[in-house]
């Protein structure tokens, strides 16, 4: 801790934590709220889905986001769903590259692990894929998280630390930023990830609007260029 103690300045007022302090809060079963590179907006992340849910103000038992961010975490999951090799290599390209959320195809009649469950609805699981070098070292120590949009509920993601401050209570932490803003003014507008849906076949479709796919006069128009940069699913 520094100054006036974890999370606040000299006046007492409520501010962003630093990583030790959102490492500490993690370990505790605490939701953190996290920022992201642009153009993404912030998350709020927890080992336990409750702690998800109850930071955004939400039923306990609302699915959420399985954090993709370590590999054997997704070899389990990927084990048990409907893809081939060739979809799960393309998924795990989506998670790391593209920094997509994902909706993969589980296998009926398979038990997925437990700590999948919460992340999987009406025969679907959801997969969150960003992972930004200056969280590593909190990340690492947390192969399974639970993950969100940092946003109470009725209300848009958190786009900047200020935002996050302003709608979280004082009991969720806020990270703050490793660095300045990294959008000039002007740059694109910070969203929520884009959502796409990876098929039994192969298929890429577009289920939620998002950051990745905001450039792009079309929803069509994004996955014409995932299919371009990344080829054929079936000679990954």
């Amino acid at each position: 801790m520094t100054g006036a103690g974890a999370g606040a300045d000299a006046a007492g007022q409520r501010g962003a934590v630093d990583l030790d302090d959102a490492r500490r809060a993690l370990r505790g079963g605490t939701a953190v709220v996290l920022p992201n590179p642009a153009p993404l907006t912030h998350v709020v992340t927890a080992t336990t889905p409750q702690a998800v849910n109850e930071a955004k103000a939400r039923p306990p038992g609302q699915a959420v986001a399985l954090w993709a961010h370590d590999a054997e975490t997704l070899h389990a999951v990927t084990a048990v769903t409907r893809l081939d090799a060739a979809s799960t290599a393309l998924a795990g390209r989506l998670l790391a590259e593209e920094h997509l959320t994902l909706l993969l195809p589980l296998r009926a009649g398979v038990r997925p692990p437990c700590w999948l469950a919460p992340a999987g609805k009406d025969g679907w699981v959801l997969l969150f894929g960003a992972r930004w070098q200056p969280l590593g070292p909190l990340l690492d120590e947390h192969p399974v998280l639970y993950v969100s949009s940092a946003n109470r509920t009725g209300l848009p993601p958190a786009a900047t630390t200020a935002e996050a401050l302003a709608m979280f209570p004082a009991t969720v932490p806020v990270l703050h930023p490793p660095h300045r803003a990294d959008v000039p003014a002007g740059g694109p507008v910070r969203r929520a990830t884009t959502t796409v849906s990876v098929h039994p076949d192969g298929r890429l479709t577009l289920h939620r609007h998002g950051a990745q796919d905001q450039p792009y006069p079309h929803p069509d128009d994004y996955l014409d260029h995932l299919r371009a940069r990344y080829g054929s699913q079936r000679s990954l």
